[in-house]
């Protein structure tokens, strides 16, 4: 539901932060001066401040304070974004720049405002703080991905210094619930309002594009695949009955039974395009030979670098939640489980199939949540043209894809068409915990990595 008393489509809307300046030194209108990285990192601790955790369904603060914020700058750069609310206070930022070349397919980039719940004890900063120190940027969202928004901010606001722009029209989406479902975010606005990225050929947004150490050799894999989504809720039935009696009929058990066959059952090898390519292309770079038939193998062979195929060369099922019982004396005559599944793509059919197997009698599933995994091009100008904005600041990088085990709001942006890639550009300490830190405690970003990715998407976003 879009807030009509305050936000009109195409509507400028200013930041509610009265003390921040939206321009900062070098970037000031009319300078003619083109720095993309400029201030990346104030954006990005700006960001942070705001607390726009998401607990789950229907339940986040803070994304309409955020939205406020990224529209104001938008608008200090001379653009017209829209402010549109899906419910109250569950806002977005959609915002067009028109490109030089109006024939030309366009190009969307999106990125989500809300972050995972953080626990202040268990930080060594404060998670909302947004401190910058000792050249990092710290806390939550700064990879995931309060550092993509910053960085899209710092070159957009860098066109408008410097009367640049770019050769396509590029979109640029803000989306709120992307760490629940997205449907106050970029599901939402696919079904309401998808004439604002009409003609968007492609899209890039987080995991992706970042750089990753192994043995000398810097890669950059660049997510082209996700792995589907499909979250069921197992209910097992039996006999309710006293907990002193015998009782073969017991749902606790038929539930258990059922997921230690879940748990010992060992998924095939299911090679798609996009893994097949990362392991070859990964091999050759490393120098490590690639046997396809001994899929494992090679991935023990290419080390750190095979960890990251490791969740996405077959599918996988893991119990995450149990509910059964009221009381230590009652068998319950229900016992139910939640697991969250992942399949690779076209292969969403052969897992259910697999699961209705293992569940054996007594036991039944419904579908809570059911997400086709999605794949883009790998050999195409588009990715290549990923690769070489990457090449522009670091010449020795070696730009893969890969598929991301989890999943993005490219899963919804899909339904118009939009081919997904993760490409949110950083270069990174060796041995840095990147990976790690998404979701995870102590979240930061080096401020170095973040004025890097600025000029890589900016080398993109102008000339793709």
């Amino acid at each position: 539901m879009q807030d009509e008393a305050n936000v009109s489509e195409g509507s400028n809307v200013t930041g509610t932060d009265e003390a921040y300046s939206h321009t900062s030194p070098g970037t000031a209108a009319g300078t003619g001066t083109h720095r993309p990285e400029d201030g990346v990192e104030d954006l990005c601790a700006r960001l942070i401040r705001f607390d726009t955790t998401n607990r789950g369904p229907g339940d986040s603060v803070g994304e309409r304070e955020a939205a406020e914020y990224v529209a104001g700058v938008l608008t200090d750069a001379g653009l017209s974004p829209t402010l549109l609310e899906s419910a109250p206070r569950r806002a977005n930022v959609v915002v067009r720049i028109p490109g030089t070349d109006p024939a030309a397919e366009a190009v969307l980039v999106h990125a989500h405002l809300d972050v995972v719940p953080a626990d202040p004890s268990e930080w060594s900063v404060p998670p909302f703080a947004g401190e910058i120190r000792d050249g990092l940027v710290w806390g939550r969202g700064a990879v995931d991905m309060k550092d993509m928004c910053a960085m899209v901010l710092a070159v957009l606001r860098s066109w408008s210094a410097a009367g640049l722009r770019p050769r396509r029209d590029i979109v640029v989406a803000f989306v709120a619930d992307e760490e629940a479902h997205g449907d106050y975010g970029a599901s939402w606005l696919v079904d309401e309002h998808p004439d604002l990225f009409a003609g968007c050929a492609i899209g890039i947004s987080e995991s992706g594009g970042h750089s990753f150490d192994v043995d000398g050799v810097r890669l950059y894999p660049v997510a082209a695949a996700e792995r589907g989504t499909i979250h069921l809720r197992l209910t097992a039935r039996g006999r309710a009955g006293h907990g002193s009696r015998p009782n073969p009929d017991n749902a606790v058990v038929h539930l258990a039974h059922a997921l230690a066959r879940i748990a010992a059952y060992e998924w095939p090898v299911r090679l798609t395009p996009t893994v097949r390519a990362y392991l070859e292309r990964t091999g050759a770079a490393l120098g490590v030979d690639v046997d396809l038939t001994d899929v494992d193998a090679t991935i023990g062979r290419l080390g750190k670098a095979g960890a990251l195929a490791t969740a996405t060369v077959r599918a996988t099922a893991t119990p995450t939640m149990l509910d059964a019982g009221y009381k230590i004396n009652v068998i319950p005559g229900t016992a139910h489980a939640n697991l969250d599944g992942r399949a690779l793509p076209g292969t969403e059919q052969e897992f259910l199939d697999t699961i209705d197997e293992l569940l054996g009698p007594h036991v039944e599933r419904e579908t809570l949540d059911y997400t086709e995994a999605v794949s883009a091009p790998i050999d195409s100008p588009w990715f290549e043209a990923m690769a070489a904005a990457l090449r522009t600041q670091d010449p020795d990088a070696v730009v893969v894809p890969y598929c991301m085990g989890g999943g993005t709001d490219a899963k919804s942006f899909a339904r118009l068409g939009i081919a997904g890639y993760g490409f949110s550009p950083l270069r990174l300490p060796v041995d840095f915990p990147f990976r790690g830190l998404a979701h995870g405690v102590d979240e930061r970003v080096p401020a170095d990595g973040l004025r890097f990715g600025a000029r890589v998407l900016d080398h993109f976003l102008r000339t793709v």
